[in-house]
């Protein structure tokens, strides 16, 4: 029999949530038409409008990669380069999609703290070298919650995109836990976004509740020319459109999407908490969306796995990461944070 236990992996572990099942089976009575021009996908991209406050162009791609590196394309020909942090999805996950599907723009990772670049770090890149030899700087991406956890807040997103327009950079979000963001600083998805400057935004659903599917959002729509046959070379054009956005407008209607951002933060400061007296356990990052950092000793980490827990540690020597989801039980977070305490005790 399989372990179907919760686990602390990846907030991808998890299932769908209700509000997404039932607009997919609601989506699944009769015949809709193909290919986007249907009333599901119309209904997403409005509620992305009323969320965002903006009339902003919305796509539907099937995953993250995919959703990121036809962004990043639409920015930036292939002689141009991308500024991101040396932990960036972009850099170190999506097996050189970005550059694939630009026909060749370059990553250029720069400098962060606690995971997030600064106006500095962009600047020591975009003017490192301004030769015809070298691929020239043409977008910052941003990840929004980042890699290790922790939130851009809106004046240091603003600080970020006014650099990007004195270098004449355009400006991406990889808003894979965008949610988490808006969950843990209280501020629309408009404060976070256009408002502070950002011109795209890939904003994660399969994190949050739902099965596949990612919306990307052009808050400059001047970027978005062609972008509908950008996604469709790339195989990114569902003919069955309404089951990528129907789900979309189950967690949106009603606020389901902040909801459960809501209670996946909560979980996480709720473990941070139950092993913050552990001697010889420390957070590694802030706990700012739905992730814990934590540095173990080797043995403790080694413990964990034999008792069955499931935690990735990519982070380096004696570093784990625990993230939290949607359904995450807080029974289970204290059964985690016991063991911890237990091996941690051995």
């Amino acid at each position: 029999m399989p372990d179907n236990s919760q686990q602390f992996a990846s907030d991808n572990y998890s299932g769908i949530c209700p509000e997404a099942w039932e607009a997919m089976a609601e989506a699944n009575q009769g015949h809709q038409r193909a290919y986007g021009d249907d009333e599901w996908t119309a209904r997403a991209a409005d509620h992305f409008r009323s969320l965002f406050e903006t009339d902003c162009d919305v796509f539907f791609a099937f995953n993250g990669t995919a959703a990121n590196s036809l962004a990043l394309s639409a920015l930036c020909q292939s002689y141009h380069s991308v500024i991101c942090s040396e932990t960036a999805h972009v850099e170190t996950d999506e097996c050189g999609a970005p550059e694939f599907f630009s026909n060749g723009s370059k990553l250029l990772t720069a400098r962060t703290e606690q995971g997030k670049l600064t106006p500095a770090s962009i600047r020591e890149i975009a003017l490192k070298r301004k030769d015809i030899h070298f691929p020239k700087p043409r977008v910052v991406t941003l990840t929004q919650a980042t890699e290790v956890g922790t939130v851009y807040r809106p004046e240091e997103i603003q600080a970020i995109s006014q650099t990007c327009e004195e270098l004449g950079l355009n400006l991406h979000m990889d808003g894979a836990r965008f949610s988490n963001a808006c969950a843990f600083l209280g501020c629309t998805p408009a404060e976070l976004t256009w408002k502070a400057g950002v011109d795209v935004l890939c904003f994660g659903g399969t994190k949050n509740g739902m099965a596949v599917g990612e919306a990307i959002l052009f808050f400059n729509r001047d970027l978005a020319e062609d972008f509908d046959y950008r996604c469709k070379q790339a195989g990114q054009l569902a003919s069955k459109m309404r089951y990528l956005s129907a789900p979309w407008v189950g967690i949106l209607q009603d606020d389901a999407w902040l909801r459960y951002a809501n209670h996946a933060n909560a979980c996480a400061q709720l473990l941070a908490k139950l092993v913050e007296d552990v001697p010889g356990v420390s957070l590694m990052f802030p706990v700012e969306a739905n992730g814990v950092f934590l540095q173990m000793s080797e043995p403790a980490i080694a413990a964990l796995t034999a008792r069955g827990w499931r935690f990735y540690t990519f982070i380096g020597a004696g570093g784990a990461r625990f993230m939290c989801s949607w359904d995450t039980d807080e029974a289970r977070v204290r059964q985690l944070a016991a063991d911890i305490r237990q091996v941690m005790n051995a």
